[in-house]
């Protein structure tokens, strides 16, 4: 009979675990801007519950929103100090539209553009929850209040403090995904064709590359502003590329169009995301760092890469000419 219940008990779990996986990361992920990170909140909720007397428990989907966004909270407690002291730029781990079933309308995919999640840094932990569940969640404030521990009042006090800091450099995209999708498009064929005048035309003024090696990977070490530059950082990126045979495939990265580039073997070099607006490319966000590409695959050696690009290139060739 006891061995019955535990089954059953177990069989309770692994239904609630399929049914509300998702959710529950989608609420994490938005929180920590981490896949790995959010995967790991998730699995100690369910754990954590999976130890309880659930009989006790007469909402599980609102005791495991609670565990998740208390369990976030305290990680990004935790980690502020480290991602103050993150070498270079700091950028999500990227999430493809093909993992979780990431949400193509707009207003979701928007709450989980990397600049958006770049911005949302600015907030403390418990505003950062506060503001998600109830602008992308849409909870009320009676719900959201006893997540955090807090009154609805101070709830609905943070989440006006939040969208004020929020909303004053919210990020724009284009409205219509196939005019996203087909500017990016134009976007990385220019590159790959070494096309200046193509990508100046298609570059805001004021627009901004950023790299995210994390001290792990080569990238710019301060974001590199300036249509011209960004035009010369880019053409300069993909000649590279071309010496050693990159591939490049247009994703959707975290809701907004974008490139993974592979080399030769299929191992993973980097996720580019872009912020299109206006008919232009606002932004070029390029996750290079390795601890932030592993749940999409195996990650390339790129100082081999870099050594077999120089060795392919003019110098190169009139070193081995010379011997």
């Amino acid at each position: 009979m006891e061995l019955q219940r535990d089954d059953d008990h177990r069989d309770e779990l692994g239904d609630l675990f399929r049914i509300e996986r998702d959710r529950l990361f989608a609420i994490a992920y938005r929180m920590l801007g981490s896949v790995t990170e959010a995967e790991d909140v998730v699995q100690e909720a369910f754990a954590r519950y999976g130890r309880l007397d659930r009989s006790n428990v007469r909402e599980p989907q609102a005791f495991l929103t609670t565990m998740v966004t208390r369990l976030a909270i305290d990680h990004l407690k935790a980690a502020r100090t480290q991602r103050e002291h993150y070498t270079g730029a700091w950028l999500p781990e990227p999430l493809l539209s093909d993992e979780r079933g990431v949400a193509e309308q707009a207003e979701l995919a928007d709450s989980i553009s990397m600049a958006f999640l770049v911005l949302l840094e600015s907030l403390s932990p418990v505003e950062r929850a506060v503001f998600l569940l109830r602008e992308a969640f849409e909870y009320d404030y009676d719900a959201i209040a006893p997540i955090v521990d807090r009154t609805p009042e101070h709830c609905r006090q943070i989440a006006l403090r939040a969208r004020r800091q929020v909303d004053a450099r919210r990020p724009r995209f284009e409205a219509s995904k196939a005019q996203r999708d087909e500017l990016a498009s134009r976007f990385f064929a220019a590159a790959r064709e070494g096309d200046p005048d193509a990508l100046l035309e298609l570059l805001s003024a004021d627009s901004v590359l950023y790299g995210d090696g994390g001290g792990r990977a080569p990238a710019a070490p301060q974001p590199v502003h300036g249509r011209e530059r960004v035009a010369r950082v880019v053409l300069g990126l993909a000649r590279t590329a071309a010496m050693v045979g990159v591939r490049d495939e247009l994703v959707t990265v975290n809701g907004q169009p974008g490139a993974r580039f592979t080399a030769p073997d299929g191992s993973l070099i980097n996720i580019v995301a872009l912020d299109i607006a206006d008919g232009q490319v606002q932004a070029v966000r390029s996750v290079v760092n390795p601890d932030k590409l592993r749940h999409l695959g195996p990650t390339a050696d790129i100082p081999a890469l870099i050594r077999q690009a120089a060795a392919s290139g003019p110098r190169g060739r009139r070193a081995r000419e010379e011997r």
